[in-house]
């Protein structure tokens, strides 16, 4: 019997966080006898795992010969924002139900996409479930060691500059590693209407008036959901000043917000022309502000709390189990 074609010049496409479409050439003399085609389908890490022999090992993916390109979607190997290796072998099935086979293809590497603004706003929809009643607030404070803030008095002309964020969160969260900001916080406690006093990094607080991060003069985005492996949840929600540079990254990838009207993080006008804070109570709000702030612009004193290390989010996986924070694709 002819040899089935081996798959050749294998194109990927079409890359979301969870699907992906796959194209290839063949010889067309044996195309008539292909009945199946078999993708393996790994993480780069396993590259040493790519080939196999099918009457050893299960293919990971078995599909129906169909005209190309051919859509991979939702397969629950798919992550995103994660490397993988694709090979193909054409396969025809016999009368006794086995497979004639091709030999595999070339080795193929690419990477799965960022939750997409359809994937975060499916996100956002199930934080609003939980996010509970609206509690005012009238600052944005930032814990840090002292060293921090003596380093930025001294060597940055007194500013907090943006840095990168870290990979704390969604795996598939498209600020992780990519958008620059300053983490605050803004949430109060219940009995006191004030920020706490613990804190989990670090013992020294920058503190300033609200409106200096948020106002009508800047856009707010929604950027993540996720939780710890703990009953605490967190938003992660993004100002950014209106025409910056942090903003149009976000408008490209991010779902805004109304900044009258959410609930997360709100700021209104009172009757006298004042603004009005509001945060969501029973959520744990991480702001990134996208621009460099002037420490000038507020007072660093140490708390009287704990340094609570164990609440730290600083490059926190978020639990993937979790029925509230998680949503059908990806991990």
């Amino acid at each position: 019997m002819e040899e089935l074609p081996v798959p050749q010049n294998i194109k990927i496409s079409n890359i979301t966080c969870d699907s992906f479409k796959i194209c290839w050439d063949m010889d067309a003399r044996s195309k008539e006898r292909i009945t199946h085609y078999f993708i393996d389908l790994n993480k780069k890490e396993n590259k040493n795992a790519n080939k196999f022999k099918h009457k050893d090992v299960p293919t990971k993916l078995v599909a129906k010969a169909v005209p190309l390109p051919m859509t991979v979607r939702g397969h629950w190997f798919l992550s995103p924002r994660t490397e993988y290796t694709v090979a193909v072998q054409t396969a025809s099935k016999q009368g006794d139900g086995d497979y004639a086979v091709s030999e595999w293809s070339e080795i193929i590497e690419f990477c799965t996409a960022d939750y997409s603004t359809v994937h975060l706003t499916q996100l956002l929809e199930k934080a609003e479930v939980i996010a509970g009643r609206m509690l005012r607030f009238s600052v944005f404070y930032r814990n840090q060691h002292k060293e921090y803030f003596d380093h930025a008095r001294e060597a940055q002309n007194n500013k907090m500059l943006p840095s990168v964020k870290d990979n704390s969160g969604s795996h598939g969260s498209p600020i992780s590693g990519k958008l620059e900001g300053i983490f605050f916080s803004c949430n109060t406690e219940f009995n006191t209407g004030k920020p706490p006093q613990d804190s989990p990094y670090g013992r020294y607080r920058f503190q300033l008036p609200a409106e200096e991060l948020f106002s009508p003069k800047t856009n707010l985005y929604f950027a993540d959901f996720y939780c710890m492996y703990t009953a605490y949840h967190y938003v992660i929600l993004v100002i950014a000043p209106k025409g910056s540079t942090g903003d149009e990254f976000c408008k490209q990838r991010l779902p805004a917000l109304d900044i009258g009207n959410n609930r997360f993080m709100t700021c209104s006008e009172d009757e006298d022309g004042r603004l009005v804070f509001h945060h969501a109570q029973d959520l744990i709000l991480e702001v990134i502000y996208t621009d460099p702030v002037d420490l000038s612009l507020g007072t660093v004193a140490e708390i009287s709390g704990h340094q609570l290390m164990s609440l730290s989010t600083v490059n926190a996986k978020k639990d993937p189990s979790c029925k509230t924070c998680n949503i059908s694709v990806g991990r």
